[in-house]
């Protein structure tokens, strides 16, 4: 295998576009005025909007490459490198059900919610991480496979994919019981986009970004080429028999995001590292968990005090009359983007860095 290769602002930069999509989404000014690119699909299918959180597990798979296993290579014991990536993995679960305990206190009618978006990327990373340290390259393209073929079968031994009677969301009430993203009090059943078994298409997406975090490091652009191609493809095929679905997580959105985001990091690769174009939203991608954690911190406590109220209706009253409530709404979630970047670019000029 090649030497590895120092510290890529393309990698950096997709990271932080990534978390400055995630806050765009998050946080607009008004969830009832939103432009349909900007939120997720109401089941089956697939926005630009479903596209960010797959796309932040493929690089974070890329990024165990391109971080652990030239480690590994040097010679770091094989155990020291595990058990650094499960305290990081922990450390961030740990982080999302704190911010989640924090919303339940003090958001009224809120219940404690234990999945939560980063409780899976500390699951997904904790895996891919111990795999690329104790296994070979053909061992996780077998995982991959296995976790595709299998999850199609559980999907399809659960009957319907309908939101609360799939088996996901079966599985998710069992386990959790109120305590989901969603939850109907009328018939008992629940829902969370990152439940357990969608986490197993989760996992997949991650694998598939630490393949191809391997074969950037052996500059193999065109086997890189050819597997966003060829996923996109099958995932296209595949979701004639299992569609898309975020909430789900299905096979085929695992192969239809993970070939969009292969491409889209070979065009930021070629852009940035061999262009020499500025990489914008590399400030966002070294900070990538404190920013995302920090503005969802921000989205407990603005609504908790009614500071999201105060701040949207003078911006509302002022765009509303000149372009409408969707762009009132957009603005705002602009500017708390806007916002974040003050932070982190702050934080980048004085060398902080909050490695959780």
């Amino acid at each position: 295998m090649s030497a590895g290769l120092p510290r890529l602002a393309s990698v950096d930069a997709l990271r932080g576009i990534t978390v400055a999509a995630m806050l765009l989404v998050n946080d607009p000014g008004d969830w009832s005025h939103v432009y349909w690119p900007l939120d997720h699909a109401a089941w089956n299918g697939a926005t630009p909007t479903d596209f960010i959180f797959p796309m932040f597990l493929f690089i974070m798979g890329v990024s165990i490459a391109l971080a652990i296993v030239p480690r590994l290579e040097q010679g770091r014991p094989a155990a020291a490198l595990r058990n650094a990536a499960l305290w990081r993995a922990l450390r961030i679960i740990a982080l999302g059900v704190a911010i989640n305990a924090l919303a339940a206190w003090l958001m009224p009618g809120r219940d404690m919610r234990w999945p939560g978006v980063l409780q899976r990327i500390g699951v997904c990373f904790a895996v891919a991480a111990c795999l690329a340290i104790y296994s070979r390259r053909r061992t996780w393209w077998i995982v991959i496979a296995a976790l595709l073929l299998g999850y199609t079968l559980i999907l399809h031994a659960g009957g319907t994919l309908a939101k609360w009677d799939n088996i996901a969301d079966r599985v998710d009430t069992w386990v959790f019981g109120h305590c989901v993203w969603d939850f109907n009090h009328a018939s008992l059943q629940g829902h969370d986009p990152e439940g357990l078994l969608s986490t197993l298409g989760a996992l997949a997406t991650s694998l598939l970004g630490l393949n191809a975090g391997v074969w950037l490091r052996e500059r193999r652009w065109r086997a890189l080429a050819v597997l966003g191609v060829s996923t996109l493809v099958a995932g296209w095929v595949w979701s004639h028999w299992l569609p898309f679905n975020k909430n789900l997580w299905t096979p085929s959105f695992v192969l239809w995001t993970a070939g969009w985001s292969v491409l889209v990091l070979l065009a930021l690769y070629w852009l940035i590292e061999i262009c020499r174009v500025p990489p914008i939203g590399r400030r966002f991608g070294v900070n990538a968990i404190a920013a995302y954690a920090g503005s969802e911190v921000m989205q407990v406590l603005l609504p908790a005090t009614g500071l999201d109220v105060l701040l949207y209706r003078p911006l509302s009253r002022l765009l509303t009359p000149l372009a409408g409530p969707y762009a009132a709404s957009l603005a705002f979630a602009l500017l708390f983007v806007v916002v974040w970047w003050v932070i982190v670019y702050v934080m980048d000029r004085r060398h902080w860095y909050i490695r959780i």
